[in-house]
């Protein structure tokens, strides 16, 4: 299914975005037994990782049963992992589908590109100080050919130096957006100029769904993968 142009936009004003992962069902048992004996606050459930259970299929009425059926299939090119906070959305279905399709438009179909994209994750998820979204997108923008320099740059919020036209602009943008509250005219222009006005609401809209991720990670109080520890240095 593809996305209208303006779906994207709409829905990033009231909701939240997602990560995506692996299988779901082969990984909710596994490391049940050993997330329960470790110590996590007395609010999360064991076999999810944050405030709420596992969605539970059964439990859904006929439109979300096939929602969790489209979300969880494992052709779906972004499939759903329950563990993460695309499973916290499938409470709401209505949520998780739509935001689901929007996800696809914004990682797949903007013209970014994988890594630019990735870049703009990253860029998203440090200024949020968001470790989950840094430890799942770390692997992901490694994969999409994003250098470790590149990485460590932003990770430890180093000057934009030395870096191609985009990336400075991309890595300039989010920092301006997110720390300041604010794009100045010089970079906005400079946004409108590599990527056209389509591609600069598609940054944006891509910033703001995974800033939105953080809101929805920190409500629930998800926790970081078993047996992982933070990466983002403290500011």
């Amino acid at each position: 299914m593809r996305v209208s142009r303006g779906v994207g936009v709409i829905l990033l004003a009231g909701f939240v975005g997602m990560l995506s992962g692996g299988g779901a069902h082969a990984q909710n048992a596994a490391g049940s037994t050993e997330r329960a004996a470790t110590a996590i606050p007395k609010d999360i459930y064991p076999d999810s990782g944050y405030r709420l259970p596992l969605p539970k299929r059964d439990d859904m009425d006929d439109y979300g049963k096939k929602v969790f059926d489209e979300l969880t299939d494992p052709a779906r090119p972004l499939r759903t992992d329950l563990r993460t906070p695309a499973g916290i959305r499938l409470y709401s279905p209505t949520v998780a589908k739509n935001l689901g399709d929007v996800l696809y438009y914004l990682r797949k179909e903007t013209g970014l590109g994988d890594r630019l994209t990735e870049i703009a994750i990253l860029v998203t998820a440090r200024e949020m100080d968001n470790q989950y979204e840094w430890i799942a997108h770390d692997r992901l923008a490694r994969q999409a050919g994003v250098e470790p320099s590149i990485i460590e740059l932003i990770q430890n919020s180093k000057p934009a130096t030395g870096l191609g036209e985009k990336e400075t602009l991309i890595i300039g943008f989010g920092r301006e957006l997110f720390g300041q509250k604010k794009v100045s005219s010089a970079t906005f222009a400079d946004a409108v100029r590599l990527f056209g006005r389509r591609g600069t609401v598609d940054l944006v809209s891509l910033m703001g769904l995974y800033s939105a991720t953080s809101a929805l990670g920190n409500a629930f109080d998800i926790q970081l993968p078993e047996g992982r520890k933070p990466l983002l240095p403290p500011r």
